[in-house]
């Protein structure tokens, strides 16, 4: 029944006019314009006086003695912590908002919501003084446990209405037979929500490759920083002259590659990740 409904929501938004379709095409030709123009215009800087030797010399040589690999280690590392606790976090929350009854569900989930509104910038300060307090400062733990903390509502949120859409007589039937609310999460609703967690897993490594504030505000070592970060290292060694602006371009290059490869490879689970909790029974 689910998979008709989401057969015919799929089939009504691809019947759309010849006209309709014309116009869209347009439209997103143009957007493609605009998003392709930029990466040209940094692929032709990066080629500038060196050519193709400029990413060999910024993938051989070493920025404030740290090589240019152990930034992309960093920043992997934060990603997939990240993720990983993000995913582990919202799934248990999301089950429990949807499934589970208990005093102030409702009132918490609100709260809960209203965190959406807070950014990154207002947790700088509360954030700094429990690192420090707690000696997390200029550590990999404070960059995943900032990075997590900022998607939680979003994960909630997005799970939760994923549960949502699971029958809630999977549950019913299995408590019949004894299974405990432990046992039905871990052994019916999280198999079955395998496509929201790996979008919502996904997403978080995409942001935390991206993450500039918070690597920038708690790490102050070289060796700690990630490719976001790192930038800066690379404007102040290589300077502002033409040589040097293709080798600052190149290391561009080189860092935005792993999220253009998550994405591309990932874009089906984000997909059914987005739709597979869109139609409720």
């Amino acid at each position: 029944m689910k998979a008709r409904k989401e057969k015919e929501i799929a089939k009504d938004l691809f019947s759309i006019s010849k006209k309709n379709r014309l116009v869209m095409v347009i439209f997103l030709l143009i957007m493609t314009a605009l998003w392709a123009i930029p990466i040209y215009s940094l692929l032709k800087d990066s080629l500038k006086v060196n050519g193709l030797s400029n990413y060999s010399y910024v993938l051989m040589n070493k920025v404030n003695g740290v090589p240019f690999y152990q930034y992309f280690i960093n920043s992997i590392i934060n990603a997939l912590f990240a993720s990983v606790l993000l995913v582990f976090i919202c799934s248990l929350a999301g089950f429990a908002f949807s499934k589970i009854e208990f005093a102030g569900r409702k009132l918490i989930y609100n709260m809960v919501l209203m965190c959406l509104a807070i950014s990154g910038p207002i947790l700088i300060i509360p954030l700094f003084y429990i690192y420090k307090t707690a000696h997390l400062y200029n550590t990999h733990i404070a960059i995943i446990l900032s990075e997590c903390l900022i998607t939680i509502p979003f994960g909630v949120l997005m799970l939760k209405n994923f549960f949502d859409g699971l029958p809630t007589e999977l549950m019913e039937s299995a408590n019949v037979d004894g299974a405990s609310i432990e046992r039905c999460f871990f052994s019916i609703y999280l198999p079955l929500s395998k496509p929201a967690l790996i979008n919502l897993g996904v997403l978080q490594v995409m942001w935390s490759f991206q993450d500039f504030l918070f690597p920038l505000m708690f790490l102050t070592r070289d060796k700690s920083y990630t490719t976001t970060v790192a930038i800066n290292a690379f404007k102040g060694v290589y300077g502002m002259t033409p040589q040097s602006l293709g080798r600052y371009n190149a290391a561009l290059v080189l860092i935005s590659i792993p999220t253009i490869v998550i994405f591309i490879f990932a874009q089906k689970f984000i997909v059914n990740g987005i739709t597979s909790g869109s139609v409720k029974e």
